[in-house]
């Protein structure tokens, strides 16, 4: 935790009018804890300084219980933040939070043996998680986003694709796939990557993209296609599949890691649900 940070937080959101109380995560798992805490308190909202882990596991304290939360950018990616243009700075974002206007975004839930697990940016199977979970915490913290993009230029000729069954509201997809992306936010960096320029994180439905490659000239192909026909709609070509859906099952014929919002969390099979409008969050 930067002291600086929370210094200047504490400040924008003082100047705001609001009482503040400060706690700080040790270990992972804190921050649902401390969100549960403080909505059993009766705070009437929650800033979160992280990631995009760290808020959702934020979120995972507050799911049902319609308390907003507020993002301050301190992680690696901060991609659901630069999605909903939620400034860099955190004492600017914390000025979002006391102009006090909010949106109702959808949040995906996967059921895990030690309970739900949620995302609202995106969850995926495959190369992308395997990406997240080889890139090291020093590259990380030295890099930021870089640090994905070395790890991704080092590990593209290892990329496979596997047999996948991909279940899509009732309906079977059959796949051979080097990744199975089930998006809610159109871009994965801000605002410079984006998947699907039709990709809407508050209409209740995910956008699934199947990315099938296997090595590094398939992959930066794919890749390209993918991020050079962001326009197109459902349907297949190139590479990449599309399909638009509320409830996802994904199996694999080998077990495949699994990412939620950059966070590993375990390996296939898994299901995951849209929950419509089910987060508020505090936007410019």
């Amino acid at each position: 935790m930067d002291p600086r940070a929370i210094r200047a937080v504490t400040v924008a959101l003082t100047a705001g009018g609001m009482e503040v109380d400060v706690a700080g995560t040790t270990w992972p798992g804190d921050a649902a804890e401390l969100a549960r805490q403080g909505a059993d308190d009766g705070v009437d909202l929650v800033a979160v300084y992280g990631g995009d882990g760290t808020a959702m596991q934020a979120v995972r304290g507050l799911v049902g219980r319609d308390i907003p939360i507020g993002l301050i950018p301190g992680g690696t990616g901060n991609i659901l933040a630069g999605n909903l243009r939620i400034p860099a700075s955190p004492a600017r974002a914390a000025a979002v939070v006391t102009r006090g206007v909010t949106r109702r975004l959808d949040l995906g839930r996967v059921a895990r043996e030690d309970g739900p697990h949620y995302f609202a940016v995106n969850c995926g199977a495959g190369f992308d998680a395997q990406l997240m979970a080889g890139t090291s915490g020093p590259a990380k913290r030295r890099w930021g986003m870089g640090a994905y993009v070395a790890e991704a230029m080092r590990s593209l000729g290892e990329v496979t694709s596997v047999p996948h069954r991909i279940t899509v509201d009732g309906e079977v997809i059959e796949a051979n796939a080097a990744t199975v992306m089930i998006a809610n936010c159109a871009e994965l960096v801000p605002p410079f990557i984006r998947l699907k320029d039709d990709i809407l994180n508050d209409d209740g439905v995910f956008d699934v993209i199947v990315l099938e490659a296997t090595g590094m000239v398939e992959s930066v192909a794919v890749m390209s296609r993918l991020l050079l026909g962001r326009k197109r709609g459902r349907g297949t070509g190139g590479g990449v599949r599309y399909a638009r859906g509320r409830c996802i099952s994904v199996e694999a014929e080998v077990m495949r890691p699994v990412q939620l919002d950059g966070e590993p969390t375990g390996t296939t099979p898994f299901t995951a649900e849209v929950l419509p409008g089910a987060l508020r969050v505090f936007v410019p």
